[in-house]
């Protein structure tokens, strides 16, 4: 599983009609520019996968989805399976962000089903962990994280393409981001997680750093170790702002 570029992730979260397509053209049309030099990829709410997989067929940008049920079919109203993200033209999902444990009590567990999922249905997925400022001020950020990991990720991701996100939930959409040497330190203990859960095949495996991720303090966060990449929320939504970021990423 060979890792030799970083990886720029936009979350579009719950934002996003059809014209917001013409942002995701400008990304693509960023991305074609820089050579593969990075891997960019756009996860908008579930109703646009289908039109920008459309639109960005023939482009550089890979298209996601921001969450996945843990079964392939079933009586789950409202809930979007990983086989029909597939289907919609989706190749990697998001599952595990901190708002989805936060908001709808999602456990490490419930995570790791929906990777199966993911997986069977062909999927690449971006497991996400993170601290609460609570469990960060009471030395806790490594505990929680590392178990995080360890909770979340399946046997079956061995050998087989994946990434985690780190994002402290007191940094997104805040403004607030941790100090390098605070990611450096969080990142080398998702690292050590990832293999001992994994073992060594695991260790490129991209660790992509979320929280508060932005043009003017994007260069510094991609430079530190073991940062493989970025998931953005806000700075997403428009070229002008995600362009800068995939370009620091080079």
């Amino acid at each position: 599983m060979k890792q030799s570029v970083k990886m720029i992730v936009g979350n579009w979260k719950m934002h996003g009609l059809g014209g917001a397509l013409d942002q995701a053209r400008a990304i693509d049309e960023a991305a074609k520019a820089l050579n593969g030099a990075c891997r960019v990829a756009l996860c908008p709410p579930s109703t646009l996968i289908d039109r920008m997989a459309t639109v960005l067929r023939d482009g550089e940008a890979a298209v996601g989805g921001q969450d996945c049920h843990a079964k392939p079919s079933g009586a789950f109203t409202g809930s979007v399976s990983a086989e029909m993200l597939a289907d919609a033209g989706a190749t990697l999902v998001i599952l595990g962000h901190s708002e989805r444990r936060s908001a709808f009590g999602e456990t490490d567990a419930e995570v790791a089903a929906k990777v199966e999922a993911a997986i069977a249905a062909g999927l690449e997925p971006i497991v996400c962990v993170g601290e609460t400022l609570a469990q960060r001020e009471a030395g806790e950020a490594i505990a929680v994280v590392s178990a995080q990991v360890e909770g979340s990720l399946p046997d079956s991701l061995s050998e087989r393409p994946f990434a985690v996100a780190y994002e402290p939930v007191w940094a997104i959409g805040t403004g607030l981001t941790p100090t390098l040497e605070q990611i450096a330190e969080v990142h080398a203990a998702v690292r050590a997680a990832i293999v001992k859960r994994l073992g060594q095949g695991a260790r490129t495996a991209p660790i992509l750093y979320g929280g508060s991720v932005k043009p003017d303090n994007a260069r510094d966060i991609l430079a530190t170790p073991e940062v493989g990449g970025a998931l953005v929320g806000g700075a997403s939504l428009k070229a002008a702002d995600f362009i800068p970021i995939m370009k620091a990423a080079v």
